[in-house]
């Protein structure tokens, strides 16, 4: 009798799982047609393309893969197009349920970042499981407490030791350019200059570099690359944006081992420092180094009521810094050397710069990086259109009336499109010529603050833009002096928006040796 009942009851069992899926499958449509009807009509005022009813502006771009953000080559200069139609903003629809307001407009830029707190999208929660909630997510007093604990660690006299530690990656890098360059053939340098920006971060967070790294350090230095690509990956394919679905394939379980070897290894590394921090001795010896890394700042770090980041908020800082600081530098960093070759007139004029700065010495120190003015320049220009962020996105905490009268509710996506706002040609005259001295001194007077905003804009702006920009000047000028970068016509880039500015192909240049040997 048992025997007999058993199949009729997990028939009925099946039959009650199916049911449980199938109100729990209706029930999260109706939440999504409820967000995009509340999208919809918060851009309503605000025309845009035509858009399909399943695959939104996909159809644009054939091929496009429903992601996150639109990554098809040539889908960056067609935004750039739909400015001349659509003056200050457009709709901007990925799939049938995620509507944006993607802006490209200095005012509109201020209205949204230039006030408020404007927070991370849901989407953002992608980041959450390796960096947790540092500050490129948090919003709120609890943002603000982290803003003002962080940012005595970027103050000027931190960031002075640290030339020597990007000149010392750097040099890495450059004596393998020296081989490479021997081949007379071009050759990629995107993923070249991707490992020194890690090693110059793992040395500026850690105090660790390169030589002499433990298994447990050289495991998160593979980690943090492995999570970088993984989290593109995750970006780029729709089907893994579910949670469910991608921890059960194989990128998604690749993707937790390689979180847990970060965590671990930042775990026990704040563990180890903070123990030191009990130890009189050990602590003379932390301050009496030459630098103190950005783990010694934020472990020192308290506000007015003496309060400090817990453990788990130090771990969200450290990682952040560490996913925020690797890319974005590697692609600035080889969008400036192509610009280099693209434009040898400049290159010419920034290396006699530096080698009037540096005399005979053949070291960069602290003083030299603000002598170096038409390099910043130079820089400032190939931000401009080739900004290592080409897209950012945030929703809004409040209101926001924009200066045409048009306004959005508390709760609607905005994607401030750096790229097309940085090409704008109501705001750039010629926006498509490079020009260095659009940044002089008389040029930037009468500029809209929001016209140039390659890190950001406003109170949530890049935390770390100085040591950014200090990085990239040491890493450029010592790349001048030992070589003359010249493009490769076979292989031109092709731009590709991704978390960062790419390449589909990399970045290829030839290389010739302007000094014997390692140059030293």
């Amino acid at each position: 009798m048992v025997t007999a009942l058993l199949p009729l009851s997990i028939s009925r069992l099946g039959l009650w799982a199916f049911g449980l899926i199938l109100v729990l499958g209706f029930l999260k449509l109706i939440r999504l047609l409820l967000r995009r009807q509340m999208l919809a009509r918060a851009i309503d005022s605000f025309p845009g393309p035509p858009t399909h009813w399943l695959f939104g502006h996909a159809l644009e771009w054939p091929g496009l893969l429903l992601s996150f953000q639109i990554q098809q080559t040539g889908s960056l200069d067609k935004v750039v197009s739909w400015t001349h139609q659509f003056p200050y903003a457009h709709q901007l629809w990925v799939g049938p349920f995620l509507g944006f307001l993607n802006i490209y407009e200095p005012d509109y830029a201020k209205a949204v970042y230039g006030r408020g707190d404007p927070k991370a999208p849901d989407v953002y929660d992608f980041f959450l499981q390796w960096i947790g909630k540092g500050l490129l997510v948090l919003h709120g007093p609890k943002w603000y407490q982290h803003r003002k604990l962080l940012t005595p660690g970027f103050h000027y006299d931190v960031l002075k030791p640290y030339v020597a530690l990007f000149a010392e990656s750097t040099h890495v890098m450059l004596d393998k350019w020296e081989e490479k360059a021997l081949k007379n053939k071009s050759f990629d340098i995107f993923s070249d200059v991707g490992h020194m920006a890690l090693d110059s971060l793992m040395k500026c967070t850690f105090g660790k570099g390169n030589v002499g790294l433990s298994h447990s350090d050289n495991s998160y230095y593979l980690a943090v690359s492995d999570l970088t690509l993984l989290m593109q990956q995750r970006i780029d394919s729709f089907q893994y944006h579910n949670d469910f679905i991608y921890w059960l394939t194989p990128h998604g379980r690749r993707f937790l081992r390689a979180c847990q070897v970060a965590h671990d290894h930042t775990d026990q590394v704040i563990r180890e420092r903070k123990a030191a921090l009990q130890d009189e001795k050990e602590w003379k010896k932390i301050q009496n180094r030459r630098h103190l890394d950005f783990l010694d700042i934020l472990l020192g770090a308290r506000d007015e009521d003496g309060i400090k980041l817990s453990d788990a908020d130090l771990r969200a800082e450290v990682d952040t810094f560490m996913f925020e600081g690797h890319d974005t530098t590697t692609s600035g960093i080889s969008w400036i050397l192509y610009c280099m070759a693209q434009y040898p007139e400049h290159q010419h004029r920034c290396r006699e710069e530096i080698r009037e700065i540096l005399g005979d010495r053949d070291s960069i120190q602290w003083d030299d990086l603000g002598k170096m003015t038409y390099l910043t320049m130079f820089m400032k220009e190939t931000f401009r259109l080739y900004p290592p962020v080409p897209q950012v996105y945030r929703q809004l905490s409040k209101p926001v009336s924009f200066v045409d009268g048009r306004s959005l509710p508390a709760g609607s996506l905005i994607s401030l499109h750096i790229y097309a706002l940085h090409r704008n040609s109501t705001v750039w005259p010629d926006p498509e010529v490079f020009d260095p001295l659009r940044f002089s001194p008389e040029n930037i007077a009468g500029r809209h603050p929001f016209a140039f905003i390659p890190f950001s804009a406003g109170p949530r702006n890049c935390i770390g833009q100085q040591f950014a920009m200090n990085e990239m000047k040491v890493v450029t000028a010592l790349c001048l002096l030992r070589f003359e970068f010249a493009l490769d016509p076979s292989k031109v880039p092709i731009k590709l928006p991704q978390l960062v500015l790419r390449s589909k192909n990399g970045i290829h240049l030839h290389l010739k040796p302007l000094r014997p040997g390692s140059g030293k």
